[in-house]
């Protein structure tokens, strides 16, 4: 092997920045054209809208696989790194290329099966909703070999410490698609099916930019197609993987159950929920960049036995996490009709958003130490912590409050069950870290 790779040397609080500031960067563009494919879809018809919104937890079911393979060969190939051992690393590398393609043929089948039933009962008898979210869905699902290629060489420029050719392997697919969104839509006059096109297409160039860089400046991961993968690398992989995604199961059957409540009060108020995770997704790119790059940080120093290291990122992640929110904080919490409003909101849609906005922008906030927590237990390859906080965070305790506050017969209470559930979780995940670290960090 080279020198050491600066994960393990260089100053943390410039470490933190200069891993998670590219990852920022990539996020951005990519919660843009999520951003920007609702902005579209919305001069199409708030129905069309809608259904984007229900077609959200299926997407989230889709890349619950995408991220699980990439959550555990993020953290298994950044310990093999931090080991020295090259070849561990191209046998983990090629058992994510393998899981990607298995992925694609369970989302493929899934889609042919499913995807019909699923608009039909949770378009409220609305025909209308159902072909909108049918003719999106069903692109989306079938054309997934893209998504799940283009999680797997992003992970390997991330996990190797050069996340700042992530910038460019999303960007591709990013770019692409916001090009491609009103010319699908609108020229050709295609709705929703026009912005599944241009989502396809976005991610297939993605892939074919991540498969180019890992070859010309990712030396330190080599990789090849198999039908053979080392079946003890896969092994691993699904150890830390698998629980994130049941993670993102479960915050697909969130969606679903929030859908359902909010559809009670108007397929309005399921417009805005669907409105308000893309600005989430949008403005904690900060928070997330430096989540996502906290992993491989405390990977590598794992592997390499650097505990200070270690507690010295985590500190600084949650610095940076909330300097980075701040700004979109106080745009959320001054100006949410302004930002609504870009949805071609009605007012009847403003009279239900405002409040939603406030709300999760607050729960945002909250989330914060949770999330951070949550990457540093899946650095130590600790899968099992991080599963369960994350399951009472997003899944677990937001049904059971939102159920409990549905109650009430008001829709601006309902979204206070995030900020309460980010908040019990808090202290929550301290315990979880301070109990599990000393386990594997003697």
């Amino acid at each position: 092997m080279p020198e050491e790779n600066s994960m393990g040397t260089q100053k943390i609080s410039k470490l933190i920045l200069t891993t998670g500031i590219p990852l920022m960067l990539s996020l951005l563009i990519n919660s843009l054209y999520n951003f920007v494919d609702s902005v579209f879809v919305s001069r199409v018809a708030e129905d069309a809208l809608t259904a984007l919104s229900l077609a959200s937890p299926v997407q989230v079911l889709v890349s619950a696989l995408g991220l699980g393979n990439a959550v555990g060969l993020n953290a298994a190939i950044s310990k093999a790194l931090g080991e020295g051992k090259p070849d561990q690393v191209k046998k983990t590398a090629n058992a994510a290329i393998f899981l990607a393609l298995c992925a694609w043929v369970l989302i493929s089948a899934a889609c042919l099966l499913g995807v019909r039933w699923y608009f039909d009962w949770q378009s409220g008898g609305n025909e209308t909703i159902a072909a909108y979210g049918r003719d999106y869905l069903s692109i989306c699902m079938l054309f997934s070999l893209g998504q799940m290629g283009q999680w797997v060489f992003d992970r390997f420029v991330i996990a190797s410490g050069k996340s700042h050719l992530f910038l460019f392997t999303l960007s591709a697919a990013s770019i692409t698609n916001l090009i491609l969104d009103p010319i699908f839509i609108f020229t050709f006059g295609l709705g929703t099916k026009g912005a599944a096109i241009a989502t396809v297409i976005g991610q297939f160039m993605g892939l074919l930019a991540g498969i180019f860089i890992n070859r010309r400046w990712n030396k330190e991961i080599s990789f090849s197609f198999t039908l053979r993968p080392d079946w003890k690398s896969v092994g691993a992989i699904l150890r830390v993987g698998i629980p994130s995604t049941l993670v993102q199961v479960l915050t697909s059957f969130v969606s679903i159950v929030m859908n359902s409540i909010l559809l009670a009060f108007s397929s309005t108020a399921v417009a805005v929920y669907g409105v308000c995770a893309r600005m989430q997704g949008l403005c904690t790119v900060g928070v997330h960049g430096i989540d996502n790059g906290l992993i491989p940080i405390v990977a590598y120093n794992y592997g390499a036995r650097k505990k200070e290291r270690i507690h010295a990122a985590i500190r600084w992640a949650l610095i940076d996490s909330v300097l980075f929110y701040v700004i979109f904080l106080l745009a959320l919490e001054l100006m949410p009709g302004a930002v609504l409003r870009l949805f071609n909101a009605s007012e009847h849609m403003l009279l239900i958003g405002i409040p939603a906005v406030r709300v999760l922008a607050l729960a945002w906030l909250v989330s914060i130490p949770n999330l951070v927590v949550a990457a540093a237990l899946q650095g130590l390859s600790l899968p099992t912590p991080s599963m369960i906080l994350t399951m009472l965070r997003q899944a677990i305790l937001p049904v059971a409050l939102a159920l409990l506050l549905r109650l009430t017969g008001n829709l601006s209470l309902v979204w206070w069950a995030f900020v309460l559930a980010e908040g019990i979780c808090v202290p929550l995940a301290f315990v979880f870290w301070q109990r599990n670290q000393r386990k594997v960090l003697k």
